[in-house]
Order: C-alpha cells, then sequence, then structure tokens
C-alpha cells in the first residue's frame, strides 16, 4: 500500500512558497548605503560630527522598551556574558538557568567561569519553574537568569520575589521576546537587566548583534566598559575625527561592539517590529484554534502576560498519539507536508551535543569545577518530557494569512491520521 504521507512519497499539503525572513524595513537600503559613505563602521572609529548609528539605536531601543540605558553589543551571547559580568558573576559563582533553550544559556555562564546549575520548567509554558528555582538556590547561587523561551513569558511576579527574597540579580534572557509585555512592562525591563539577540533568525535582527537594557545607570555604565576593552563613550562629543570612547581605567573589559552596520539596520528594522509581532499573534490565534480542535496543546504563557511576541510556536502533541513516533520522525513528515522546516523543540541543555564542557580546555580548571559543570549530574523529567513532544515552527510561518495557517493545520491532521507509518 503506498502511503498518503509526503514524507513517505505521497502528494504534499502544500506546495506554495512561504514568506522569507529576514524583511528588510524600508529604510534600510538608505542607511547601510549612509554607513558604507560615513568614514565610520564602528563606534571605535573617528568621531564624524554626528551622532553614530549606535547611539540612536540605543536611544531608539532605550525608549521602546520604557527604560533610561540600551548598551548595544555583538551578540546575544555577549550581552549575556556583559550582563553576568556587571552582576559580578565569576569564577565558582552558580547561575540558576532554564535547562530548556537554546545551548548558549548554559555555555554563556560557563564563559566566565561560573557554573550553570540547570533548572526544570513549568510544562505549560516551557519557561522556569519558580518553585525548582527556589529549591536549588544555595549559598554560592550568584544570579538567577530567566529565559522568555518560544512565545512563553516567565512568571516575573513569583521570580522577582525569589531573587529580592534571597538577594540575588534576575537576568532576563528576551532573545526571544522582543516586545512582549508583561502587566503593560516590556520584557527586558521586568529585572535587574534584559538581555536580547538580533541574530539572522530573531523577530528583530541584523543578522547578529545584541543589546542590553536597564533602569540601572551604574549597571549599564559596568557593561559599557565591558563591551568595548574598558572604555566608554564620551558625555560630550569629541572633535571630528577623535574617538568617542573615552579610556576611563574604570574596568577591563573586552571587544563585544555592535558595528556600524548592524546598528543602522536595527534602527530601522525596529519601526517596523510592532506590525509584524500583530500579524504574528493574529495568526497564532488562527493556529492555536486549529490545532487545539486537533487535541494538540499550544504553548501557553503566565498569567501575567499582556502581549505575546512568537519568536517560535510550539505545540504539544496529543496524548495518546504518535507515542511510539520519534519526534524527528514528525517533525520530518510535518516539514515535507509543508515544505516549511518543522523542529523538535530544543533539547535539554545537558542533553545537548552541543553543549561539551569537556571539549573546551579553557574550562579544565580542576577537578572539583569540573565535577561541579558535568551535565550529566542534572536531572530534569520535564525538559526531557517536553523535548520527546514538542513541535516547534519558525515564526515565518505566521507572516502569512490565516490560509496558511489552515495548510499547517492540515498538515497536522493528515500526520496524525497516518501518524502509524511513522512509528519505530
Amino acid at each position: 500500500m503506498v502511503s498518503r504521507l509526503a514524507v513517505k512519497g505521497g502528494d504534499a499539503t502544500r506546495t506554495r512558497p512561504w514568506p522569507v525572513w529576514p524583511q528588510p524595513a524600508p529604510g534600510v537600503a538608505d542607511v547601510v548605503a549612509d554607513v558604507l559613505a560615513s568614514g565610520r563602521w564602528s563606534i571605535s572609529g573617528p568621531y564624524r560630527g554626528t551622532d553614530s548609528y549606535e547611539r540612536r539605536f540605543a536611544r531608539a531601543f532605550a525608549s521602546y522598551n520604557g527604560v533610561p540605558h540600551c548598551v548595544p553589543a555583538a551578540s546575544g551571547t555577549a550581552s549575556l556574558m556583559l550582563a553576568l559580568e556587571a552582576c559580578g558573576v565569576g569564577a565558582g559563582d552558580e547561575v540558576i538557568v532554564p535547562g530548556l533553550s537554546w545551548v548558549a544559556s548554559g555555555s554563556t555562564i560557563l564563559g566566565v567561569n561560573a557554573v550553570p546549575v540547570f533548572c526544570d520548567v513549568d510544562p505549560a509554558t516551557l519557561c522556569l519553574d519558580p518553585r525548582a528555582v527556589e529549591a536549588l538556590i544555595t549559598e554560592r547561587t550568584r544570579a538567577i537568569v530567566v529565559v522568555h523561551l518560544y512565545s512563553a513569558l516567565a512568571d516575573m511576579d513569583v521570580l522577582n520575589r525569589i531573587a529580592e527574597r534571597h538577594g540575588l540579580p534576575l537576568i532576563e534572557d528576551c532573545a526571544q521576546a522582543h516586545g512582549a509585555t508583561y502587566r503593560d512592562v516590556r520584557a527586558g525591563a521586568l529585572a535587574t537587566a534584559g538581555t536580547f539577540s538580533m541574530q539572522h533568525s530573531k523577530v528583530l535582527t541584523s543578522g547578529e548583534g545584541g543589546a542590553v537594557i536597564t533602569r540601572d545607570a551604574d549597571f549599564a555604565r559596568r557593561v559599557e566598559h565591558l563591551r568595548a576593552d574598558g572604555r566608554c563613550l564620551a558625555d560630550a562629543p569629541p572633535a571630528p575625527g577623535a574617538m568617542e570612547l573615552v579610556e576611563t581605567g574604570e574596568l577591563m573589559g573586552n571587544n563585544r561592539c555592535l558595528s556600524e552596520f548592524q546598528a543602522a539596520i536595527l534602527t530601522e528594522q525596529l519601526t517596523i517590529l510592532d506590525e509584524q509581532n500583530e500579524r504574528r499573534r493574529a495568526n497564532a490565534a488562527l493556529l492555536d484554534e486549529r490545532l487545539a480542535g486537533l487535541g494538540l496543546r499550544p504553548q501557553s504563557t503566565s498569567e501575567g502576560t499582556t502581549s505575546r511576541t512568537y519568536y517560535t510556536y510550539a505545540v504539544r502533541l496529543p496524548d495518546g498519539e504518535l507515542e511510539t513516533a520519534p519526534i524527528t520522525a514528525v517533525t520530518d513528515a510535518l516539514s515535507a507536508e509543508l515544505g516549511f522546516s518543522a523542529a523538535p523543540c530544543y533539547a535539554p541543555i545537558p542533553a545537548n551535543r552541543l553543549y561539551a564542557p569537556h571539549t573546551r580546555r579553557r574550562y579544565t580548571l580542576g577537578l572539583v569545577h569540573e565535577e561541579r559543570i558535568d551535565p550529566k549530574r542534572f536531572a530534569l523529567p520535564v525538559c526531557e518530557d517536553s523535548a520527546r513532544r514538542t513541535v516547534t515552527l519558525h515564526h515565518t510561518a505566521l507572516l502569512g494569512d490565516a490560509e496558511d495557517m489552515d495548510d499547517i493545520a492540515a498538515a497536522f491532521g493528515k500526520v496524525l491520521r497516518h501518524g502509524a507509518e511513522l512509528a519505530l
């Protein structure tokens, strides 16, 4: 009998093309050309008598998020590393972080010689479980990092109370949450600091890039020094041709700066972020309705969420269905039906093949440290179960229309009906 599933040789549910990402804002070409001709391609280049695009983006992104301070950086990883070091996190300190996230959530903590303590997640939101967080706090805990994952915001009310009770900084990793709000406050403005990624796949992108936002002026100044080899921007403009970065000697740093090309692109992309986010939200609501009717469970968000950002659409397979099929077989089948990549959710970081501290000599800081960072010591049952049963779609799929959501639902329905063919 010939299978009807496309992955087995049948006809695909959809053959029409999908939207393409990234989608440049109308002014991007002009500002890139402006940088090209400006004689200043970096914040460390000579001052040319006008504000750098890095300064312009910093002001615009701080204003967008309702905070006074934004320090752009080279990547989301750089941003999180800067925030950790600005909090004083260093050698041997423990940092609590969700076990279900992109691998950089763990490797960046290693990168400041600290010890990531992986925490289980809430099964509905896939974000940090506050009860699990409190159980992991020890005298060595120096910070908590909360990741707003896929399209959900974590329970910031409870997490802030826990952080305050124990006197710990709380860092929001908002790499997937640009523009989301919690009790009408932007993600990233809810705790000590918020860190962002502007990597290619993100809803606000310049190919690569990042930023740290905060309400704390002293914290922002430390981040500035850490990201520019110990220098910070001058309070007043220098003479044309002079350096705008001042060597203060306050704090040693490294070069983790954003280029002027990236800052110019981000300044323009920010102008269309809200409209794109609204389109994604509207399509996600349609998809929620269609997939819930098939017995699937779309990712939920915490009670305080007032506006979601859909970096990724995540949905859990129905209980009792496709349980003998590997999740990769399910996502391969959906991808073949749609002509668009469906993927499992992230592997728990301790089980992720990309998370391998033993392959880097820089982490061989003694037997005790190596034992503390050994990923095998963590048991994360909710993360592990979620990884076996969750399917994700990149936000590009949500930039279409209702017919596109119908196609996605039709593909899920078809795979569910013929799922026996995917069983081991």
